[in-house]
């Protein structure tokens, strides 16, 4: 199986910075995109940024020259910089990954636990 694990997460003032990290682990033959959602109470699970195996990037509006996502295939991890944080980025963060487990590739995506994120004002 494979696991997504999360973390630097926490509490911060608005204008702060975060940086989070999900390494992934277990049987990984290769790892496609991964990218980061999130979800604060009463609202969906919305998408924050993703990364494509080739380095190629996608941001919601809402963070774009914010946030700034990158991954290091040698550790399957990948990590997503939070600068000048505000109120309304305060959610629990999920780590999201397509990963081939065999060849030939078959991709299944996989969830992290989530990590909190909490901007006060």
């Amino acid at each position: 199986q494979v696991q997504l694990v999360e973390s630097g997460g926490g509490l911060v003032q608005a204008g702060g910075s975060l940086r989070l990290s999900c390494a992934a682990s277990g049987r990984i033959f290769r790892l496609a995109a991964m990218g980061w959602y999130r979800q604060a109470p009463g609202n969906q699970r919305e998408l924050v940024a993703d990364i494509r195996i080739g380095g190629s990037t996608n941001y919601a509006d809402s963070v774009k020259g914010r946030f700034a996502i990158s991954r290091d295939n040698a550790k399957n991890t990948v990590y997503l910089q939070m600068n000048s944080l505000k109120p309304e980025d305060t959610a629990v963060y999920y780590c999201n990954a397509d990963v081939a487990t065999n060849f030939p590739l078959e991709y299944r995506n996989y969830w992290g636990q989530g990590t909190q994120v909490t901007v006060s004002s």
